[in-house]
């Protein structure tokens, strides 16, 4: 029943690697080129992503343990919605012609557009492509958010955002207090998998059979534990905010609640080094 506590995904996890070693800063670019580059690009170049993203995940150090059960999941997520997206229509079915006929012009046949078709289900170019950008663009987004989540402890994830960050105290934003409430959201977001873990415990005591539920009993099962879910994390946030206001507005600056380290020069400056070849090669091959 600890299976949520078993699946580490967007909890940091302490232990050894140079993923771990790594500047804040650094990993928090590194998850925006994650982000962005697959922006009007390529499918060539999100598989190129993909690859490089599993690559990472196995040369990181991070333990077995952390990634060997979210890792399937999200390749069988993104598998999942890759192929829905595949076998849904997509619009256009067929390319529209940009010249004569090819009786006038006589131009070779166009290569096939229907890749598969069994039945209702048909798969096109058009529909394959869409299906390989949603799967990629979801593993891309979500493992590489939970990388950098894994790997940097709230307090380094809230400071490195906050020095990025700090121009913008020039045109009075309150960066420091966002810092803060970024931190305040990182630590929550254990109580949130908890209060989840209790309502299936709850719902495993009843014994409940699920098959003989009907769709509309299972909807509203399903709408109840939502909505239970949503009163008690409220609940908790107005305890942590109650809190707050009792200390009378004390914060503190992410700064402050850094722990200092010896930062590794030579590692981050081949980690930033990497990242601009990376921008390079979107530039140069973004559009396979």
């Amino acid at each position: 029943m600890d299976w949520l506590r078993q699946l580490p995904y967007g909890q940091y996890v302490a232990g050894g690697g140079w993923l771990r070693q790594l500047d804040p800063r650094l990993k928090f670019l590194w998850s925006l080129a994650f982000l962005l580059t697959p922006v009007l690009a390529g499918p060539g170049w999100r598989l190129a992503l993909v690859v490089l993203l599993l690559a990472l995940t196995f040369c990181s150090g991070i333990a077995l343990r952390v990634w060997q059960r979210s890792l399937p999941v999200l390749l069988a997520l993104g598998l999942a919605v890759g192929l829905l997206a595949a076998f849904l229509p997509s619009g256009q079915e067929r390319p529209q012609p940009l010249q004569a006929p090819p009786v006038e012009q006589k131009l070779p046949a166009p290569p096939a557009w229907v890749l598969f078709q069994a039945g209702p289900l048909r798969i096109t170019k058009r529909s394959a492509e869409l299906g390989l950008n949603t799967a990629s663009l979801l593993f891309t987004v979500m493992h590489s958010a939970n990388l950098l989540l894994v790997s940097t402890p709230p307090e380094e994830l809230a400071w490195g955002i906050s020095a990025l960050l700090r121009p913008l105290e020039r045109l009075g934003v309150p960066v420091q207090k966002l810092g803060f409430q970024l931190l305040l959201a990182l630590r929550f977001v254990p109580l949130v998998q908890e209060e989840l873990q209790n309502l299936i415990r709850g719902l495993a005591t009843r014994a409940l059979n699920l098959r003989e539920l009907g769709w509309k009993q299972l909807l509203g099962l399903v709408l109840a534990l939502g909505e239970r879910l949503l009163a008690n994390v409220l609940l908790r946030a107005e305890q942590g905010a109650e809190a707050l206001l009792a200390r009378t507005d004390l914060w503190r600056s992410p700064a402050a609640l850094r722990v200092p380290r010896k930062p590794l020069i030579w590692l981050d400056r081949k980690g930033l080094l990497a990242l601009l070849l990376l921008v390079a090669l979107r530039m140069r091959f973004g559009s396979l």
